[in-house]
């Protein structure tokens, strides 16, 4: 991103959505539940809320965030994986869009929660987190929430090891004005212990 390839295109090319589609559906057919962000996401949400999910990849979250009644928006560098989400989903909204760059979509700046699921973070471009932090924060209305979750350790990354600590992560959030409000390890909301190797975190853009 800003003139770096992100982490997630050296390692697909850019050429990943169908094979990754074809995953969660080989998951799904298995009987797992492949819904554990949406189903997070929705506890904290009010009806109707408006959810941006960044870096939504093939839309799974998004498209099920909508079906439970939420109005989403999907961002995503990877033209590839856009084309399966707007082919399973062609009413919903679709951007082509660099994280680092959001205000370039010219975004509204109301939205009630802001989601990164799937590794977005440690997959960045380097030196651009903090970039990517800030502008997401931006479109997050006072009250709002961003949510992430990110590989702590080279078991939960498809990388050597993990490029972003939770104390950078968690400095980046501060600098955008953002308050770490809650910190699981699982989607299903298992509890957060230092050293784990993944995080799922709440922070919150101040009502005022």
């Amino acid at each position: 991103m800003t003139g770096q390839r992100d982490r997630w295109a050296e390692l697909t090319g850019g050429q990943a959505g169908e094979e990754y589609a074809r995953r969660f559906a080989r998951l799904a057919e298995s009987g797992q539940d492949i819904h554990g962000e949406a189903t997070f996401c929705t506890t904290l949400l009010r009806p109707a809320a408006r959810v941006l999910d960044a870096g939504c990849g093939t839309g799974r979250i998004a498209i099920r965030l909508a079906e439970l009644g939420h109005h989403c928006t999907g961002v995503d560098v990877d033209s590839s994986m856009l084309a399966v989400a707007r082919r399973e989903a062609p009413a919903q909204e679709w951007l082509l869009g660099d994280l680092a760059r959001l205000d370039a979509l010219a975004l509204d700046t109301d939205f009630d929660l802001v989601l990164a699921a799937g590794n977005v973070i440690p997959l960045l471009a380097p030196g651009t987190g903090a970039a990517v932090v800030g502008q997401l924060a931006a479109v997050l209305r006072p009250g709002g929430l961003l949510v992430t979750g990110m590989g702590l350790d080279a078991a939960h990354l498809p990388l050597a090891e993990a490029p972003v600590t939770l104390t950078e992560f968690d400095d980046w959030c501060t600098r955008a004005g953002l308050t770490l409000g809650q910190r699981y390890a699982t989607w299903s909301g298992a509890p957060y212990t230092d050293g784990g190797g993944y995080a799922v975190s709440v922070h919150t853009r101040p009502a005022t």
